[in-house]
């Protein structure tokens, strides 16, 4: 086991297009650390620069307190899981396993044992004699992780391992990635787009986007207190609704202007902006969930109205598309289980609606530089 660090990490191409930007990341012994964000964004460059496959181009790599930037992938003692599982198609499921370990000349003795426990961890015991192209994609790919198990590295490099699969089995194979951690309680570097994966599977979540990084974070954190709106929006699904909005300071404390009502804000929020010195009258980026936004069958003085345009049947929760004061597309999550048949009648596609904000849970961003204006 062993810790990884990043310091100043660059990669820069021969066309001169840089992948990534100045990579700063410490990651400790026995983390699981998730590196998230759209394609493009360099987080797959970046686990390909930890495992030897991509030069560094600036900045050191360490791995358990020892540079590695200069050292062959297979003198840094990782092992890496790949998005096409990358099995030998004419070996066994047994043999594919034991293939490093052969390559090693290790005793055939500890060969088998090694491979007989990452089958039995992994459910995979009874196709340890079949081909490959005899297993489905969840079969595959547990394949390819038995293969990562029996080398003991220091560190377990994932490169969108999941993507590979359909919903059903993602769903499966991210539990036994987790069940897999605690057995193994290795360090954990993963790669992914999905930020489901992301948030159920990382200890912490470095979100990526243009080859920097945005924010550094467990789940909660990042979920809750948002840097920025890239990452406001790139967190949660559906994704973080966004409105123009003025905020004002008082005797009282702070309050926000939005879709045509204010809303007090909390003394936390408001001790928040004091100390990072927001002013008390400015136009403000207003961020909320679609889950903190709440049908008011009401219809208080409160509620801001508006009209269904699209009511989404999600089985647990229903997604309603809403257009109020000029906004189009405004998206309210509301659980199913208690919705009485005559409310549930009256969020039909074009009927009238009423909703209001949790000001507990709102965000607020500077409209021009997109950073959040309540991150501590």
């Amino acid at each position: 086991m062993a810790s990884v660090k990043l310091t100043g990490i660059k990669k820069i191409y021969d066309n001169k297009v840089v992948a990534v930007h100045d990579f700063d990341l410490e990651i400790k012994d026995k983390e699981f650390v998730v590196f998230v964000g759209p394609s493009g964004c360099g987080k797959s460059t970046t686990l390909r620069m930890i495992a030897g496959l991509e030069e560094i181009s600036e900045g050191t790599l360490e791995i358990d307190g020892v540079v590695v930037n200069d050292l062959q992938p297979k003198d840094r003692d990782i092992a890496m899981v790949f998005q096409n599982y990358a099995l030998y198609p004419h070996m066994t499921v047994y043999d594919n396993i034991a293939f490093s370990l052969r390559l090693q000349k290790r005793p055939e003795e500890e060969i088998y044992r090694k491979v007989t426990n990452a089958a039995e961890i992994l459910g995979i015991t009874e196709y340890l004699m079949r081909k490959p192209r005899a297993l489905s994609g969840g079969q595959r790919q547990r394949v390819a992780i038995g293969r990562a198990i029996v080398r003991n590295a220091k560190v377990f490099l994932m490169d969108e391992p999941l993507s590979n699969l359909d919903a059903k089995l993602r769903n499966q194979m991210r539990a036994e990635i987790i069940l897999l951690r605690q057995r193994i309680d290795t360090t954990f570097v993963y790669v992914t787009h999905d930020q489901t994966e992301a948030m159920t599977l990382g200890d912490r979540i470095v979100i990526m986007k243009d080859g920097f990084i945005q924010q550094v974070g467990t789940p909660q954190e990042v979920f809750e207190m948002p840097r920025n709106i890239f990452v406001a929006g790139f967190i949660g699904s559906p994704q973080m609704n966004f409105f123009e909005g003025e905020l004002r300071s008082d005797a009282n404390g702070y309050n926000v202007s939005v879709l045509g009502k204010r809303i007090a804000l909390d003394e936390q929020k408001c001790e928040l902006l004091r100390r990072n010195g927001v002013a008390g009258l400015k136009k403000v980026t207003v961020g909320i969930r679609p889950e903190h936004l709440e049908v008011d069958f009401e219809n208080g003085d409160s509620s801001v109205r508006g009209k269904v345009r699209v009511n989404e049947m999600m089985g647990s929760e229903l997604h309603l598309h809403v257009s109020a004061q000029g906004n189009d597309n405004i998206v309210i999550r509301t659980p199913t289980v208690d919705l009485s048949a005559e409310h549930r009648s009256s969020l039909a596609n074009g009927c009238d609606i009423s909703f209001s904000f949790r000001s507990k849970v709102i965000q607020l961003f500077d409209p021009e530089t997109e950073e959040s204006l309540l991150y501590r």
